[in-house]
């Protein structure tokens, strides 16, 4: 009793503070000095017309690469865990039964989505989308795959290498843009062409490819770890 009275007076506490934070809230009538430089400025330095692309890969490009190797550091943990599970149980190896409408459905799925997914990532800096967005819709491909045939076998070796050469290529453009231009992952170590453009914003369309591939990597990795495991169980 007294601990559901405990939960009950914490849970009332936050209330009460989300909701002094919700009607004292009054919004800004102005961008503030940071805010006003991007809208002002991103397209004229940068060459993307997507404004957020272009903070998330160039302005903060640090943080992005945080959290893609948050991203990665939460799939090696998942398929470390799951393998020690799948050693401690015995594999089962039956055919499992798949609809032949299902098998079709899926081979003809597969690769729009795919095109899908680059589609997004490669243009990610004329509209809204990005390597994040992108890596998940190749992930689903991934799983519709593994939906359709729960027995299909994925390789780890293709997955880990295309993980791992994206995440170097990411981390190789960055020091390129030390050199060649003015700061850590500068996109304008490449021409930044005519705004609006496919073949423009610089390096951002190649960054933005490889986090692509790596979240998607990654994304796969995680889906392939869980499916062998309930195979076997």
């Amino acid at each position: 009793m007294i601990k559901r009275f405990s939960v009950f007076l914490l849970l009332l506490g936050l209330g009460a503070i989300f909701a002094t934070l919700l009607f004292d809230y009054t919004p800004d009538t102005e961008l503030n000095l940071t805010g006003h430089y991007y809208a002002t400025h991103t397209a004229e330095d940068i060459g993307a017309t997507n404004i957020v692309t272009a903070i998330i890969v160039t302005y903060r490009g640090l943080d992005t690469i945080g959290e893609v190797t948050v991203l990665f550091l939460t799939a090696a943990i998942v398929g470390l865990v799951l393998a020690r599970v799948k050693r401690k149980a015995h594999t089962l190896q039956q055919d499992a039964p798949r609809g032949e409408l299902l098998c079709i459905g899926s081979n003809l799925l597969v690769p729009p989505i795919l095109m899908l997914g680059a589609y997004v990532f490669i243009t990610g800096h004329l509209t809204p989308g990005g390597g994040f967005q992108g890596g998940a819709i190749i992930a689903s491909a991934a799983l519709l795959m593994l939906l359709t045939d729960p027995l299909r076998r994925f390789s780890h070796r293709l997955i880990s290498i295309v993980e791992s050469v994206s995440g170097l290529m990411i981390v190789s453009i960055g020091v390129l843009g030390v050199f060649l231009a003015g700061g850590f992952l500068d996109n304008r170590i490449l021409p930044t062409g005519e705004l609006g453009t496919l073949f423009s914003a610089g390096a951002i369309p190649i960054i933005y490819s490889f986090v692509g591939l790596k979240v998607g990597a990654e994304f796969s990795s995680m889906l392939v770890s869980f499916s062998e495991t309930e195979d076997s169980k």
